[in-house]
């Protein structure tokens, strides 16, 4: 019943109007034009009454115009093939000049296509889909904007507060479907029962006013406008809030839209005004405004084009032609096309002109909906993006700035203030299917075994454990599951990159062990950050430099160093006898006697107990300097010879992953790593390459040597190396890190939002005490006496221990014989000046009677007493002759 009341309003308003134009004057041409509607509805009664209030405002400021357009409505009855009847109807029993609408997208497809066969202009004020524009057709106008146009204002919004992925709420229709291809994130189909199960939180809808009332009252009764959910209405439905009833406005609380923004000025605000009191009961919206321009504009290029060949050429109705082709061609639509391509003007919904046939926005207007009507809460520009105010100035989107830098405050879903993350594991569903290696070695690090009482397996290790205190670390819960990656008969099922491509299959839904971040990996899937050292050893053994025999005392120190201490040790010796033979009994007697205090004198000071008294301050002199010598010599070999006997000087067999390469020898490397695919690479023949499983596998054949089916050398990434060298570190060693990789990181699909959130959590962990904790629970030494190869990474210096030269103490002994010179200097000045005689050997072997050392209270215990003088002997021999 209110349907006709409708209809029969809109017809009577339409007759009014007609007979009004005709009788202002019978002079003017009347121009018949279609109007493709859908009778009775609301849209259809907004855009009705906004086209009859434009022509009449049109005409009657131009009353000189000689053309009167003449309104021939044709009911859709909303339905595609109707709306095409209707087109049909209009040009071959109006002959319509041009056709205004229809509404949807859908009915304009098939519209398009008449008014092209029969060149009839379609002007469409509300047809929004981007299918439309890849017909390409002339002759359809888009008197709106196209869907694709908003595309940058909603990746605005999303770029802004950091949301990964979105997921389209669309209709299955050319309209719901024109804007996916412009649309970034997530693109899925999707239905009610599943939105619970999903992790994404940010909803795009795009579908007509009425659908999405219908859509948001069961989703609020499903739950999905709770806290944490983010939904985004297009234009499509922001445009037309005001027609949604109290029940859908009520379950979109908390919804954001982006819509089309007309401004505000002087001539649309006393429309609005006359619109409130003509038709209070309808809200005046974009789509009327657009239907109110777009009739002016096809007024203002009918008038532009004139009055000639408005006629339709004729068809032979002898041939056997369709109903399309029996239209004939309008012999007007070329003329009419140019000048409605070129219609420009200041109308109601902003500045009119086509660009490419359709209007060009460049503001959009963002909303949030609160209570009973939506709240400006922004604006984006083609210029500027995403602000408050449009005259505010640009501002980038970065570390410094914030969301309310660029918005209002938004209340959220579930009358939430904070911003959503717009990506949670959803409680009710699906738990993570996790993939882990099996391995048979280094179970340390990730390993499987069955539990004998519950029969179940049991997933454990560092790896395992690290993960574990990732997911408590995240802001929210992540349920899982762990699934080995084994045969039915518990062998492995493949190595670490057939592990891999399993999350890209989708078998797994990420996969967590010892699983290495490399470059052909990630072209398939995303890891996090590492949770490991990285880096790739090479390992060798090691052996004894030092051959320790019976001479191993000598080695300490050179042979010149040896010679040269024999040598001074004789030149001390002798210049103290020299200085103290004359003034010191004990540095005098038979020859013999005196050369064996020469020697025996020097060498006691390497003990600093000689038995002879030295009394003469020059030979003091030169004893103190002597004896600091000494001391510093014996320390020194001292000190080199306990190294040489207690510890191993150990230097590794190979140096370099190149010098094996160019030998050719054999190289072990564990199993199931991508290490074997860089050997290869670097130019190992794969016969030279020996996988192992466990450290004592790979001290087994390094053991054994390539000589007896062993390696030379063996290749580990960091973990490993550190676990193998906690073990045997005292006959292995590091010498190269030949690769560079980035560690262990956890393995996720591409694209997947849990990446950035797990890599987040991995820096807190690893932070943490809870991380130093696991790893040093990792890395106990099971060898206490091993360092660890990464914070002490050469615990057996490759470097040679070098012995004692003559290099080390020239000083010192340039010290003594200059002490040498300068004593024996003073003593042969000073006898020379005072010996009368011409036997020097005789007045040398006299005692000094002037020294004043004679006044010197010798000691009772001096060994001159016992020994004889010899010179006192040969000069009594002398006399008695």
């Amino acid at each position: 019943m209110k349907r006709n009341k409708r209809i029969l309003v809109f017809f009577i308003s339409i007759f009014i109007l007609v007979e009004l134009s005709k009788g202002q004057n019978n002079r003017r041409t009347e121009v018949n034009v279609g109007v493709v509607t859908d009778v009775g509805t609301m849209h259809s009664d907004i855009e009705m009454r906004c086209i009859n209030l434009s022509l009449a405002d049109f005409y009657s400021s131009r009353p000189q115009f000689q053309t009167r357009l003449v309104p021939n409505i044709a009911d859709s009855r909303n339905d595609v093939v109707g709306a095409a009847a209707a087109a049909l109807k209009l040009i071959k029993n109006k002959q319509v000049m041009a056709i205004l609408g229809p509404w949807t997208s859908m009915q304009a497809h098939f519209m398009i296509d008449i008014g092209q066969k029969s060149q009839v202009p379609i002007v469409s004020y509300s047809a929004t889909s981007p299918f439309l524009t890849s017909l390409r057709s002339p002759y359809f106008f888009r008197a709106t904007y196209e869907d694709s146009f908003q595309v940058n204002a909603i990746r605005s919004i999303i770029k802004l507060f950091g949301w990964r992925e979105v997921v389209i709420v669309y209709v299955d229709n050319t309209f719901g479907e024109g804007i996916m291809p412009h649309l970034t994130g997530a693109l899925q189909e999707i239905n009610l029962s599943k939105m619970m199960t999903m992790p994404t939180r940010v909803f795009i809808v795009h579908m007509s006013t009425s659908l999405a009332s219908r859509i948001f009252t069961k989703i609020n009764e499903i739950g999905l406008m709770k806290a944490g959910y983010v939904w985004i209405l297009t234009n499509g439905i922001a445009d037309e809030l005001s027609l949604i009833n109290e029940t859908g406005i009520e379950a979109m609380q908390g919804v954001l839209g982006v819509k089309t923004y007309v401004g505000k000025f002087k001539e649309l605000e006393k429309f609005r005004a006359r619109w409130r009191k003509m038709f209070p009961e309808m809200e005046l919206n974009a789509f009327g405004l657009w239907a109110y321009d777009a009739i002016t504009a096809l007024a203002i290029a009918i008038e532009e084009a004139g009055t000639n060949n408005m006629t339709f050429s004729n068809v032979d109705l002898r041939r056997n032609v369709s109903e399309l082709e029996a239209l004939g061609l309008s012999q007007y639509g070329p003329k009419l096309l140019q000048t409605l391509s070129q219609v420009q003007f200041k109308g109601l919904a902003r500045d009119f002109r086509f660009f490419k046939g359709q209007l060009q926005p460049s503001v959009f207007e963002i909303v949030n909906v609160i209570g009973t009507k939506e709240r400006s809460i922004g604006f984006w520009t083609e210029d500027n993006g995403l602000v408050k105010k449009l005259d505010q100035e640009q501002q980038s989107v970065g570390a410094l700035s914030t969301w309310k830098d660029h918005l209002k405050h938004i209340i959220w879903p579930g009358e939430a203030n904070s911003v959503p993350k717009g990506w949670e594991i959803p409680t009710n569903g699906k738990r993570l299917r996790i993939g882990v290696p099996k391995r048979t070695g280094y179970t340390d690090l990730v390993g499987v075994r069955r539990d004998p009482i519950t029969n179940s397996q049991v997933v454990e290790g560092f790896c395992i454990d690290f993960f574990k205190a990732v997911t408590e670390a995240m802001p929210y819960d992540v349920s899982y599951d762990f699934f080995p990656f084994e045969k039915s008969d518990g062998t492995p099922a493949g190595n670490h990159n057939d592990l891999v491509y399993q999350v890209y299959l989708g078998k797994y839904d990420a996969v967590v062990g010892d699983t290495t971040i490399l470059a052909n990996r990630s072209s398939y899937v995303d890891f996090t950050f590492p949770y490991t050292k990285s880096g790739v050893g090479l390992i060798v053994p090691v052996e004894d430099q030092v051959k320790r025999d019976s001479i191993s005392f000598l080695k300490p120190l050179t042979w010149k160093l040896w010679l040269t201490s024999f040598f001074f040790f004789f030149l001390i010796g002798f210049t103290v006898w020299f200085v103290e033979h004359r003034i010191n009994p004990d540095f005098r007697g038979p020859a013999k006697y005196q050369a064996s205090t020469i020697f025996w004198f020097a060498f006691s000071t390497m003990v600093f107990a000689p038995r002879e008294r030295v009394l003469s301050f020059g030979a003091r002199l030169l004893v103190i300097t002597w004896y600091f010598i000494v001391l510093v010599l014996t320390q020194s070999y001292t000190a080199s010879l306990a190294s040489l006997l207690t510890t191993r000087q150990l230097d590794p067999t190979i140096t370099s992953m190149r010098s094996l390469i160019e030998k050719g020898e054999k190289v072990g490397y564990t199993r199931t790593s991508f290490i074997f695919g860089k050997l290869t690479e670097a130019g190992f023949p794969r016969s030279s390459l020996i996988p192992f499983d466990t450290a004592d596998d790979c001290d087994e054949l390094m053991r054994k040597g390539p000589e007896n089916g062993g390696v030379s050398a063996a290749f580990m990434e960091v973990p490993y190396m550190r676990l193998f060298l906690g073990q045997y570190c005292k006959a292995y060693q590091v010498v190269e890190e030949p690769f560079s990789v980035d560690g262990f990181g956890f393995v996720f699909p591409i694209g997947s939002p849990l990446v950035a959130d797990v890599s987040r959590a991995i820096l807190k962990v690893a932070e943490s005490t809870k991380g130093r904790d696991l790893e040093q629970a990792l890395f106990k030494k099971k060898d206490e006496s091993c360092p660890d190869p990464v914070t002490n990474p050469d615990p057996n210096p490759s470097t040679k221990s070098r012995q004692l030269g003559v290099d080390s103490f020239w000083v010192l002994f340039l010290i003594a014989f200059a002490m040498c010179v300068f004593t024996l200097g003073k003593f042969s000045f000073f006898f020379f000046k005072k010996s009368q005689v011409t036997n020097l050997w005789q007045e040398f072997n006299q005692p000094d009677r002037d020294s004043y050392l004679n006044r010197v209270e010798k000691c009772s215990c001096s060994s001159s007493r016992h020994m004889p003088d010899n010179n006192t002997q040969e000069v009594n021999q002398a006399n008695s002759q």
